[in-house]
């Protein structure tokens, strides 16, 4: 796994050709790679805002999350990015036909969780909440990494790829986005502020 990892990120063009010949199946995906691999930012964010905390300002100091609330939120958000990453690669196989590639309901998901690596590694930052902002950046990579795993493993035409891209990547993030939203939420909604 931690092989995987490294090749998608430092040679994808190598890589996308590697996953798409691998004899695999959805679950097998899910339970060894995405489950575990997504399970790494929950838990940073997790340690990071119950022992470090995060600061909203000069004025506010650091808060830390309560340990319970904070789990709370590290569990729905891992299970509602695992579905969020079923329902792209749904969504990506459901767009395939439009945009004259070739539907596989396996190689749709290959290309959901693996371009999502880059997002999973750089959220281990979460240990340190004030690095958000670079997780953030760390995590557009995965953008790339779907741009150049489309032509491979959805059989994209060049002419159709930048809008194959473009409207599974609007997809994408109003998929994240509700995730982010519904787990912010909960959190909101436990969360009482420990002063440290």
């Amino acid at each position: 796994m931690i092989q995987r990892i490294k090749d998608i990120i430092f040679k994808p063009k190598d890589t996308w050709p590697q996953i798409k010949a691998e004899a695999t199946t959805i679950t097998q995906v899910f339970t060894g790679y995405a489950m575990i691999i997504a399970a790494l930012p929950a838990i940073a964010g997790f340690l990071g805002f119950t022992l470090i905390g995060q600061s909203f300002g000069p004025i506010t100091g650091f808060f830390r999350i309560p340990l319970t609330y904070a789990l709370v939120w590290a569990i729905v958000w891992y299970v509602l990015i695992l579905v969020a990453l079923y329902i792209e690669g749904l969504v990506i196989n459901a767009l395939a036909p439009s945009f004259g590639s070739k539907q596989s309901g396996v190689n749709a998901y290959k290309l959901a969780v693996y371009s999502s690596t880059p997002m999973f590694i750089a959220g281990i930052l979460n240990i340190i909440p004030a690095l958000g902002l670079l997780v953030f950046l760390i995590s557009l990579y995965s953008f790339y990494l779907l741009y150049i795993g489309m032509p491979v493993m959805m059989e994209t035409p060049k002419d159709k790829l930048v809008g194959y891209f473009v409207v599974t990547l609007i997809v994408m993030l109003v998929i994240y986005f509700i995730v982010g939203g519904i787990s912010s939420a909960i959190m909101t909604a436990m969360w009482r502020p420990v002063l440290l």
